[in-house]
């Protein structure tokens, strides 16, 4: 046995002592210093092969959904590599606690199917020599991956967005995909089926400096670099029509056979320099919390002013009776009513921040899921009869994606259910916890 060549090369005390059933707990040593060691490194080590495993299959999800589009924009590819490689924090920080599921049991299950345990058990040492390492290694990959998270990910972010607007200077075109919907400052472009420069069926929607509304149609545009003048569509059979923001229904239209039409690079630098939640650290998302929470309430007090005047319009006209002059108003006034009762729920449920609270418990409960594997990992490896490293590996994928579609499932719910956002993220990892700490309890009980 492994373990035992280790407790004699180094000298393990086997003075004698009582013979003790496997998975006694009582009257047990406590924790080898050795074992300890031992243990730490072999789960080290396959935690390394797992996260080079998690590693690779998020990076080349990374690449997939970023490099494939640039580069066939012709982006040169050291600008490419750069980009990638200021994503990557974000792949570190997902990799990790999924990495430290499949090595703790990986390990585990190879010290169980080697009959390792069993030697560890029957030398008078308890369950606590392999818990101890393993939570170790969940809070060393823990604190590992919300540095990531929380410092390099926003630190790269940062040096991405400054990348990106450099690339912008030179490939403007970057911003325009076929089928799409792309936002600028003030400009909306939908477009259709897009050939090289060549767009089909183009539709623009924007707002001129004196405040009119335009809607801009083309059967096809052609699509030009104009340098540090952002982008040109050439537009083909056109037709315009603009409307006064105020007077929506004194407006004009017009066609042409020709139609150029500019979108300025500064609006496209600003389309891409906003920041989610998910790409800032938890005291940015916590700062950003606040006040969002002080914009609402303040929204929410106007609110209730409003309804409480049209509720007070509302009653007197009710009381006057059909003598009162606006008891033929009764109607449209409990219609205003309802609206400004609607939209304070739909201010109580104000979505941007509810995406903060929910991207502020994720920063903490993704990273923190490498400590609350450690329990699940352990206890279910404990279990392992043969082939503990392969049995292990394929229990670790099976958990990570039961884990990543609870956690899934947790954000959708907050976003669309107004779920708690705390308990949408963390239920995940109590459950890990709760799920692990039952099994190692009666494991350890038998």
């Amino acid at each position: 046995m492994k373990t035992l060549r280790v407790f004699l090369s180094r000298g393990f005390p086997a003075e004698p002592g009582p013979s003790l059933p496997a998975g006694g707990g009582e009257n047990l040593r406590s924790v080898s210093w050795t074992l300890y060691r031992y243990i730490l490194s072999e789960s080290f080590f396959s935690f390394f092969i797992s996260f080079l495993f998690f590693f690779f299959i998020f990076f080349v999800n990374q690449l997939l959904l970023m490099a494939q589009e640039i580069l066939t924009k012709h982006v040169p590819f050291s600008q490419v590599a750069l980009l990638v490689l200021f994503s990557l924090p974000s792949v570190v920080a997902m990799a990790a606690p999924f990495a430290s599921l499949v090595g703790t049991l990986m390990t585990v299950g190879r010290l169980t199917s080697d009959n390792e345990i069993l030697v560890m058990l029957s030398s008078g040492l308890s369950y606590k020599n392999v818990f101890a390492p393993s939570i170790t290694v969940g809070v060393v990959i823990s604190m590992l991956s919300f540095f990531a998270n929380d410092v390099l990910l926003p630190a790269g972010t940062v040096q991405f967005s400054r990348l990106y607007r450099q690339i912008l200077f030179s490939t403007p075109a970057l911003e325009l995909e076929a089928n799409s919907v792309k936002r600028f400052k003030d400009t909306v472009i939908v477009t259709g089926n897009v050939s090289g420069g060549a767009i089909d069926n183009v539709l623009i929607l924007d707002r001129t400096s004196d405040g009119e509304r335009r809607i801009i149609m083309a059967n096809n545009a052609e699509l030009k670099d104009a340098g540090k003048n952002g982008l040109s569509l050439d537009l083909n059979r056109a037709f315009i029509q603009s409307s006064k923001e105020i007077a929506r229904e004194d407006y004009d239209y017009a066609s042409a056979g020709f139609l150029r039409y500019w979108v300025p690079q500064e609006d496209l630098i600003q389309a891409m320099s906003s920041i989610s939640p998910r790409e800032m650290s938890s005291t940015d998302v916590r700062r950003g919390i606040r006040q969002k929470t002080i914009d609402r309430n303040v929204r929410m007090e106007e609110r209730r002013s409003r309804i409480m005047s049209q509720a007070s319009v509302l009653e007197e006209s009710l009381r006057a009776g059909p003598a009162g002059e606006s008891w033929n108003r009764r109607t449209n006034l409990l219609s205003a009513y309802q609206r400004e009762t609607t939209a304070l729920e739909g201010i109580k449920r104000e979505h941007s921040l509810l995406i903060y609270r929910l991207e502020y418990y994720k920063k903490f409960s993704i990273p923190l899921g490498a400590f609350s594997f450690v329990f699940l990992a352990v206890s279910l490896g404990l279990t392992a009869k043969k082939s503990g490293q392969t049995v292990g590996f394929i229990f670790g994928l099976i958990i990570s994606v039961l884990y990543w579609a609870l956690l899934l499932g947790g954000q959708t719910m907050g976003m669309r259910l107004g779920y708690s956002p705390f308990w949408s993220m963390w239920t995940p990892n109590i459950l890990a916890i709760g799920a692990g700490l039952i099994l190692a309890v009666v494991k350890t009980r038998k």
